[in-house]
């Protein structure tokens, strides 16, 4: 395993602790805490930063129902730059709905893909980029098909955990703009006890494996951004993916604390379900 950072701090606020004891302590403290960071957590000599991009989860979750017109427009009078919204294909393969997962999708009606783009290709949303997240593989070619149709491939970015749907989308068209999404996740883990270690263990390595294999992708061209959950982002992490070229977003950031921070290392833009903390962190 590769060297651990030393903490340039005063002892009593966390030096000579070991990763996974450091991780838990950040993840205890919150982004609040007045404890030191890691010696790479400042990033010297980097150009001037272009104004954080505000992107509302699916539209505005903690405002209105996600992924529906409510919460979409609820997105918009906060003055997002994108809107992330997800899409799922029925159970019967008829249909694409805006819904993050099949709990979500017989709890309510949701809208069909063709009626949630209608809604954003309105007028007051010509300004408004749109995130499509790919919630399973298997139906990329219909979403880049509906986008197409709609006039909205230049304003989309297709995002998916899944690398072959991000092959199968380069392939069809090789300049939509694509996310790859990280970690691949059904669930949060460390919201059980009995998983926390292993996840903290898992978090340590992504963080030092991520920044290389980000940098790779983005070169490669199989995805022009980085979708990254804030526990993932690092310094490094954000040299890696500007130095290839690529944008970096963090999801999901419903703290301003948390949400300033990542403005000062420079990533491109914060997913938040509450887009009222852009203008709250001013």
């Amino acid at each position: 395993m590769p060297p651990v950072r030393h903490l340039d701090c005063d002892p009593r606020s966390g030096a000579g602790l070991g990763p996974l004891a450091i991780l838990a302590r950040q993840d205890r403290a919150g982004p609040s805490s007045s404890g030191c960071q890691p010696d790479d957590i400042r990033v010297p000599g980097m150009p001037e930063l272009a104004r954080l991009r505000r992107v509302g989860h699916k539209g505005a979750d903690l405002i209105a129902p996600g992924n529906t017109f409510l919460s979409f427009d609820a997105a918009l009078e906060a003055g997002v730059d994108m809107i992330e919204f997800d899409v799922l294909i029925s159970r019967d393969g008829r249909d694409l709905l805006l819904a993050h997962d099949y709990r979500d999708a017989a709890s309510r009606t949701p809208p069909t893909l063709e009626e949630g783009l209608g809604h954003l290709n309105k007028e007051a949303f010509a300004g408004v980029e749109i995130d499509v997240d790919l919630k399973l593989p298997g139906y990329e070619l219909r979403v880049l098909e509906a986008l197409r149709s709609f006039g909205m491939l230049d304003r989309a970015l297709i995002s998916s955990q899944y690398r072959a749907s991000l092959a199968i989308l380069r392939e069809a068209a090789p300049d939509v703009r694509l996310g790859w999404s990280v970690p691949r996740l059904r669930r949060d883990p460390f919201r059980s006890r009995a998983l926390l270690l292993p996840a903290l263990l898992a978090v340590w390595i992504a963080r030092m494996l991520l920044p290389l294999q980000a940098g790779v992708a983005i070169r490669r061209r199989d995805c022009d951004a980085l979708m990254a959950h804030w526990r993932l982002v690092t310094p490094r992490l954000v040299r890696a993916v500007r130095r290839a070229g690529g944008e970096l977003y963090v999801w999901t950031v419903d703290d301003i604390p948390r949400l300033r921070r990542l403005e000062r290392l420079g990533v491109t833009g914060v997913i938040t379900n509450d887009p009222r903390l852009f203008a709250a962190s001013a």
